[in-house]
């Protein structure tokens, strides 16, 4: 989703785009844009934040280790934020392990040019303090979804999360990835998944994975999907 701030500059981040002017022009001197691949880690739990990002159409998961080596997903960061967010919280570490889970591009400052801007800017200051909000919402909403509701739910939820961050019906996902994503075995996406494809909700091959009925999707989750999509709707 392309937003502007005041004098007509794109930019692709909603956190960013909310911005003023004046703020966002002091900002860009810091802003590099980069290009983040599928399966590229940012950060592992405990390590020293370096850098923060803001999504344009890259897709981040953040995920929580068990015994050091299992993964579980509890949010994702797309267009509407921002990953490294410890860091404005005066937290130098992280707790999550990032990872590119969708292909594209970020802007990428800096973590002691972030914390200057993040000092002088009030705008900044309110538009990263309402994201942790949300995303902290969003961690919580995951937790529950976890526990109580059943994987087909749970999985249309998550495409539909997917679809509405990297503005696409289209992206690479493995049946391995999502059972890591869900915190269930693969063949339980696998069962999932055929279930969403009898009912012609999703088409998959080899990876590749296609919403064909948005609505009929968004029925087949659960609530949690549309509670997700109106935190993030309200201004």
């Amino acid at each position: 989703m392309l937003m502007k701030v005041a004098d007509r500059i794109p930019v692709d981040n909603r956190l960013l785009a909310a911005l003023p002017y004046v703020e966002f022009r002091r900002m860009q001197a810091n802003l590099e844009l980069v290009t983040l691949s599928f399966g590229e880690v940012l950060y592992e739990p405990g390590d020293r934040i370096k850098y923060v990002y803001f999504p344009n159409d890259v897709l981040v998961s953040l995920l929580t280790l068990v015994d050091r080596h299992l993964a579980l997903e509890v949010g994702m960061v797309g267009w509407e934020g921002m990953v490294g967010v410890s860091f404005a919280l005066r937290v130098g570490v992280t707790p999550f392990r990032a990872l590119v889970q969708g292909a594209g591009t970020a802007m990428r400052m800096k973590a002691e040019s972030f914390r200057k801007e993040f000092q002088l800017g009030l705008c900044l200051q309110r538009e990263v303090h309402l994201y942790t909000h949300r995303l902290m919402a969003q961690l919580a909403q995951t937790a529950a979804c976890n526990r109580f509701h059943f994987i087909e739910a749970r999985l249309a939820r998550w495409l539909l999360m997917t679809r509405d961050r990297v503005n696409s019906d289209h992206f690479h996902l493995t049946h391995e990835f999502l059972g890591d994503m869900l915190g269930v075995r693969r063949v339980g996406v696998t069962k999932a998944a055929h279930a969403l494809k009898q009912r012609e909700l999703i088409d998959y091959s080899r990876g590749n994975i296609a919403i064909l009925d948005g609505p009929g999707l968004e029925g087949a989750a659960c609530s949690c999907y549309e509670v997700d999509k109106n935190r993030y709707e309200r201004q």
